[in-house]
């Protein structure tokens, strides 16, 4: 996925760059500052002392040392005032200013923290739509892996600071499933049952028989496959990858301008394209159904094709029919208000 979100500590990230939220001297601090130069070791230091500080809004890369990446790059974050001293702004270029530096020096991957967020007062939620708007916009036009190492381990009850709207979708529809179920328990016994019944009445050809073996014909039962069992398999509907192309073609749209407004690497989506019988995870259909802005019909459709579904049984599923039903396509607005909810991400 070109940008994912992570719970995890950044001086364990594998990738190619981590970014160090530093102060203006780049001489070390606190918070990810410090433990950056505590895991990097004192090499990292002095090559900083070299580089006589940084301004807010810039970037300068150095060595990893001891990290388990090859580059460092340091950038300085604005110290929230009002939002109105220029704080987006400086905020931005910070993250933009990174991902050129890692691109000039070769980087095909790199992790961020969430800048200015800690001690230098960032309101949480304007954090994170500066950096997953800002690295969005860069990713349209440049293929590389960015990682937002965004919340610490203790983070707790987020989803609800930050997207009150969803948490009371997801409690209604919490309390409406078990409104539902109310009354309506069954025994094992008798859920067994049901399914054995269920399974009979789709299969109405099966027959009770002794167990197979090598010695026995391969249907048993008088009831072998039809001709017209062959004429129905012979008119299998379109699947999930023939779908996804007529449907690029209908919107008129390149297949990079998809996969990237799906948040899909390109690799991946080259593979769904040269195999028709692709089947694919249900994040992924998802993100192409939100990078072709299809109505909620037509994604349940495409869900279907690859044999899924959406539901009000799962966080995940109510909070991408949240957003679709609101007309909102952005595939990294709606993985932020996945990942404050702990659920997967939609992308490849």
């Amino acid at each position: 996925m070109p940008l994912t979100m992570v719970r995890n500590d950044i001086t364990k990230m594998r990738v190619d760059a981590v970014v160090n939220a530093a102060n203006a001297s780049l001489l070390g601090g606190g918070g990810v500052d410090g433990a950056i130069h505590s895991a990097a070791g004192p090499q990292l230091l002095e090559a900083c002392r070299a580089l006589h500080g940084c301004r807010t809004g810039e970037a300068k890369i150095t060595p990893g040392y001891r990290l388990p990446c090859r580059y460092v790059i340091h950038t300085v974050g604005p110290i929230w005032q009002d939002g109105r001293h220029g704080e987006p702004a400086l905020l931005a270029s910070c993250y933009r200013r990174s991902l050129e530096l890692a691109e000039a020096n070769g980087c095909a991957s790199i992790a961020f923290p969430l800048i200015s967020a800690g001690a230098y007062g960032y309101p949480l939620g304007q954090a994170l739509r500066v950096a997953t708007d800002t690295i969005a916009g860069y990713l349209l036009g440049h293929e590389m892996e960015v990682v937002l190492v965004v919340f610490g381990r203790d983070a707790v009850q987020l989803g609800s600071r930050l997207f009150p709207d969803i948490a009371v979708c997801i409690d209604d529809a919490y309390v409406q499933s078990h409104s539902e179920a109310g009354g309506r328990k069954l025994s094992r016994r008798r859920q067994g049952a049901l399914y054995m019944e269920e399974e009979r009445a789709a299969a109405p050809f099966l027959c009770d028989a002794a167990p197979f073996s090598g010695d026995a014909a391969p249907f048993p039962c008088s009831a072998a496959p039809s001709r017209e069992l062959d004429e129905r398999l012979g008119r299998l509907d379109e699947g999930f990858s023939q779908m996804l192309l007529r449907k690029i073609d209908e919107k008129h749209m390149t297949d990079a301008a998809c996969y990237r407004r799906a948040n899909i690497d390109r690799r991946l989506f080259h593979k769904i394209k040269s195999n028709p019988g692709y089947r694919p995870e249900k994040t992924t259909v998802l993100a192409f159904a939100i990078a072709l802005e299809l109505p909620l019909e037509e994604t349940r459709e495409m869900l279907m094709k690859a044999g899924f579904a959406l539901s009000h049984s799962t966080p995940f599923d109510i909070i991408v029919e949240y957003f679709i039903e609101r007309g909102n396509y952005n595939v990294f607005e709606i993985n932020e208000a996945l990942f404050a909810f702990d659920q997967s991400l939609i992308g490849g």
